[in-house]
């Protein structure tokens, strides 16, 4: 008889940590899926790990054979900047990976009978506003509104939010006698922070970065001005909303995907809160042009922003300072 299980996918990175923490409470084993090993501290909390990719249709036939999963939080992603250096690759893992862990569900829910309950964490990369005036002019926004992403990660993720849907409530809609089996729900989540995990490629992770540096005794070189501004919610309130919306009785859900959102502080807040907790710590600020381009900027407000971080840098870069740390990233990189 196989074991009923909760299914983690990309149980290593920043939210699977604090989400089998939180999971290890409870009675039922958890089962997970990443590509590298579990450190020593979540793999005693788990039930059995495999090491693989979910686009590995052999992989997923063994859990399925071995175990009886009714309940799967997706959180195996390639996240945002990567994504844009990759976008075939991120195709591939964001939606293709998410498809076949949907085919998955289905037939796990008709294997033993039960719909599947589908936890998926989406992003506000969602959303796509064309400017910073329209930003500011429209306000808050709801779940339907300015669905025009404009990066890879946040396509990946508006489409896969569509996969869920369709599975959910339209699977196969022509067929005489199918019958979908999956429990599909979602949570936009904006930039998130955790104190226990290094971030592994978003695009806010400046937040955290500044934080982890500024706790290793390491200069930072932050890559947004001091005034960026873009909503953020900490680890253990991400993997309690991820958590409430897993438990609430699907009769009361009038959708599918959701927004949630906490704070939204500048960069500037969370340099001054950080250098508040490590006084010693060493916050810079690169020259960020891409935001500013996507926004609208002219050739002017660009030239403008180019002469202020010139004026600004130190004779050869400091680099002749006793106290000179190299930077994390070449020179060519943060437009040295």
């Amino acid at each position: 008889m196989r074991t009923p299980v909760t299914l983690v996918t990309g149980a290593g990175g920043e939210i699977g940590h604090g989400l089998i923490t939180r999971l290890a409470g409870s009675a039922r084993p958890i089962v997970t899926i990443d590509l590298a090993p579990l450190d020593a501290g979540l793999h005693k909390l788990v039930h059995r790990e495999f090491t693989g990719s979910i686009t590995d249709h052999n992989l997923l036939e063994r859990v399925l054979a071995e175990f009886e999963v009714d309940l799967i939080f997706h959180l195996a992603a390639l996240l945002s900047t990567r994504s844009e250096f990759t976008p075939i690759t991120a195709h591939h893992v964001n939606v293709e990976g998410t498809l076949t862990l949907l085919e998955f569900a289905q037939r796990e829910g008709e294997s033993h009978g039960r719909d599947v309950r589908f936890l998926y964490p989406s992003s506000v990369a969602a959303y796509g506003l064309p400017d910073l005036a329209t930003k500011t002019r429209v306000g808050s926004i709801r779940e339907d509104e300015w669905n025009t992403p404009r990066t890879m990660y946040g396509c990946n993720k508006l489409y896969c939010e569509h996969l869920g849907r369709y599975y959910a409530r339209f699977y196969k809609q022509l067929a005489a006698h199918a019958s979908g089996r999956v429990d599909f729900r979602c949570v936009r989540f904006p930039g998130l922070i955790s104190a226990m995990t290094l971030p592994s490629g978003g695009t806010s992770d400046y937040a955290p970065e500044m934080l982890h540096a500024a706790a290793r005794g390491e200069r930072y070189a932050c890559f947004v001005r001091s005034d960026t501004r873009i909503p953020f919610m900490t680890m253990p309130d991400a993997v309690t909303a991820l958590l409430a919306l897993a438990d609430a009785p699907r009769e009361r859900l009038t959708r599918t995907a959701y927004n949630v959102r906490a704070f939204s502080p500048r960069a500037q807040d969370f340099h001054d809160a950080v250098v508040a907790a490590f006084p010693t710590a060493s916050i810079t600020w690169e020259t960020d042009l891409k935001g500013p381009m996507r926004s609208g900027a002219t050739d002017a407000d660009v030239a403008d922003l180019v002469r202020g971080a010139v004026a600004k840098k130190e004779a050869g870069h400091g680099i002749n300072d006793p106290n000179f740390v190299k930077p994390q990233r070449a020179m060519y990189a943060i437009g040295g």
